[in-house]
């Protein structure tokens, strides 16, 4: 499939022995497709930047895209001259391919990628970096969308850009502010786990690879970047658009569905809980919890008053009860808790019904002890104790839904 160039000498990338030299911390990967003009430019800026001013071993690896043009030549040329330059061929094109394939391979702690063009200034690299070298990040990416980013390019792509990742937001509930900037890094442990899971070959690649991130509990370093556009661009702006929407459905589609692992990679990959004892994301999972069932016990109210003159206080109480416990479990599962897809449902739905029996025990029980202590009680009243009786039910109710959840439940921030 790909064949690599290490210094000027091919080998297969599955059977290429370790490089002599010592193990680098930085892998920086420039992803070209015909840049025959731009390469030894970029290649050279690049390392006296890295000689210069980060602090850490590290090496340029040139992918090339399946060039039609001397851009190999070049690289190979590059390779040659610099001990800490080398090359990765790749038969197919795709800026993702080329990304999954050096950095799943790579040696490096941390592990890189920026544009040819260089248009995001290099003085952000180090920033970028040294959170990952530190352990204190797992992704950083560079931002030109935070208010101290300073960017320079025409009004079709600034509007495209925040547009895009306005949809991600509300697509995908993303919480980095740049998914496109071409400036970024991962620790290569991380990206080894991550990568196997990644499907895009292309432009997408990077958000795919930084929803999942966000979604396991990685934390992600934001760096605010100098971005001049290259006007001679050659990315289809339509195309990639078109390409990034579909991409969207599809990773909204698998974690909807529960199709890709994140509980599993949570337990791997997430940080650990600031304070023991107290799962990371059990706040946001309280909030969830507390609006779903502010609503649940409106739609609990409104079925009891409505059932109240038919079935009477207890029947209504089990019908309204009933209903929305089904309901309260169905969303709980998904939003509070995290967990997609049709696999346990059943079950889940089957304990749920244990959580409700015990909500159906204290709304019975202060039904019977109203009625015995006021027996013309009105149906507002008999509501209101109801309530109050709900009330207490729900702390047993968010414990014991903890417990059903149990096997799926690593405080998910969604």
């Amino acid at each position: 499939m790909t064949n690599s160039l290490v210094g000027g000498d091919a080998v297969r990338p599955d059977t290429a022995a370790p490089r002599d030299t010592a193990t680098v911390t930085l892998d920086v990967v420039i992803p070209v497709y015909n840049e025959e003009r731009d390469l030894e430019r970029c290649v050279r800026r690049l390392r006296e930047h890295l000689d210069g001013s980060v602090p850490y071993p590290s090496r340029i690896t040139v992918a090339d895209n399946a060039s039609t043009d001397a851009t190999l030549a070049v690289a190979n040329r590059l390779a040659e001259e610099f001990e800490s330059v080398r090359v990765v061929h790749l038969d197919e094109k795709g800026r993702g391919r080329a990304l999954h394939t050096v950095w799943s391979a790579s040696d490096a702690q941390v592990v890189a990628y920026m544009d040819v063009d260089l248009s995001t200034d290099l003085n952000a690299l180090l920033p970028l970096v040294a959170p990952l070298v530190s352990g204190h990040s797992d992704v950083a990416i560079g931002s030109r969308l935070t208010r101290s980013s300073r960017v320079v390019r025409g009004p079709k792509r600034e509007v495209i850009s925040r547009c895009y990742n306005l949809i991600l937001r509300g697509a995908l509930r993303a919480k980095f502010s740049d998914a496109q900037c071409g400036f970024k890094a991962m620790r290569t442990d991380v990206a080894r786990q991550l990568l196997p899971l990644v499907e895009d070959t292309g432009w997408f690649f990077d958000t795919e690879l930084l929803v999942l991130a966000e979604r396991v509990g990685l934390r992600i370093h934001e760096v605010p970047v100098d971005w001049v556009d290259d006007p001679d661009s050659t990315v289809d702006i339509v195309s990639t658009a078109v390409a990034d929407l579909k991409g969207v459905v599809r990773v909204g589609r698998a974690l909807a569905t529960g199709s890709l692992p994140v509980a599993a990679l949570r337990t791997s990959l997430g940080r650990e809980p600031l304070v023991p004892g107290v799962p990371h994301g059990m706040v946001g999972q309280l909030v969830r919890f507390a609006v779903i069932g502010v609503t649940s016990t409106i739609a609990y109210a409104l079925l009891y008053l409505l059932l109240h003159s038919v079935f009477g206080a207890q029947a209504a109480n089990f019908v309204a009860l009933l209903v929305t416990a089904i309901f309260n479990t169905a969303a709980n599962r998904a939003f509070t808790f995290g967990v997609r897809g049709p696999e346990g449902a059943a079950k889940h739905q089957l304990q749920g019904l244990a959580v409700f029996a015990i909500g159906l025990l204290l709304t019975s029980g202060s039904l019977f002890v109203l009625h015995r202590t006021l027996p013309d009680a009105s149906k507002h009243l008999e509501l209101a104790v109801l309530v109050i009786a709900n009330l207490v039910a729900t702390l047993t109710r968010f414990i014991a839904l903890r417990w059903v959840f149990r096997n799926h439940d690593k405080g998910v921030d969604l």
